[in-house]
């Protein structure tokens, strides 16, 4: 009956961040990792050149990941946005 707890809003939550990001990099990293093995396996021939392609793999769902939980975190946007035309000098005419 006492318990007067406030409800912070998720957008303030850092553990749920936190726990959303290492979940997603964990996922992310090997899912990545094992797409790599199965493509090396795939591919290549030399161990050398099927460990490079796991590492690659996971090196692109570490970053991905990363991606995500800049923005998750409000520091980064993944989407760019277009140039403003309006901002653009307009284009001299030579007239001869």
């Amino acid at each position: 009956m006492g318990d007067n707890k406030e409800l912070t809003p998720s957008k303030y939550d850092m553990n749920a961040k936190w726990d959303a990001c290492i979940d997603l990099t964990l996922r992310r990293f090997v899912y990545s990792s094992l797409a790599g093995a199965f493509g090396g396996l795939l591919f290549f021939r030399s161990p050398v050149t099927r460990w490079a392609s796991v590492a690659f793999g996971a090196g692109i769902g570490i970053g991905s990941a990363y991606t995500d939980c800049s923005s998750l975190f409000g520091g980064y946007s993944p989407k760019l946005a277009p140039p403003k035309l309006d901002d653009a000098p307009a284009p001299k005419e030579q007239v001869e």
